[in-house]
């Protein structure tokens, strides 16, 4: 069989993939889901394909951003909220204030340990 740039770069690339034990199938997956009402702003930020391991998830919207602390996946998801109603900080949920989704869209972000963007999404959120 005689190579060339149409059966070597693709060959290159997978054999590569492979190597890294990763394959197209198993790229990291994110579920962005947000509700504003007058008094309240809720963003639920959740990945799955993603290698055990510690995590970070990001709500951006306008000018507004928030992190969260470093969460330890189970399995390979990772799950994560934020909120401005007292009960559901109280419970766990990343505090943001009630105005903190701007223009009804929010981008979310999975970010591993090593601070890099493993998943991301914008969406158009519920308004009530």
């Amino acid at each position: 069989m005689k190579l060339n740039n149409k059966t070597l770069i693709p060959a290159l690339v997978a054999g590569a993939l492979l190597a890294a034990g990763m394959s197209s199938a198993e790229a990291a997956g994110i579920r962005v889901k947000c509700e504003k009402r007058a008094t309240r702003s809720s963003i639920s930020v959740d990945g799955n394909n993603l290698t055990p391991g510690q995590y970070r998830c990001q709500a951006l919207s306008g000018s507004n951003q928030k992190t969260t602390a470093a969460v330890a996946s189970v399995g390979d998801e990772v799950e994560c909220d934020f909120d401005s109603a007292r009960n559901d900080i109280a419970a766990g949920d990343t505090p943001i204030s009630a105005n903190f989704i701007q223009g009804g869209k929010v981008t979310g972000k999975i970010i591993n340990a090593e601070g890099f963007t493993v998943a991301s999404d914008t969406v158009s959120c519920r308004v009530r």
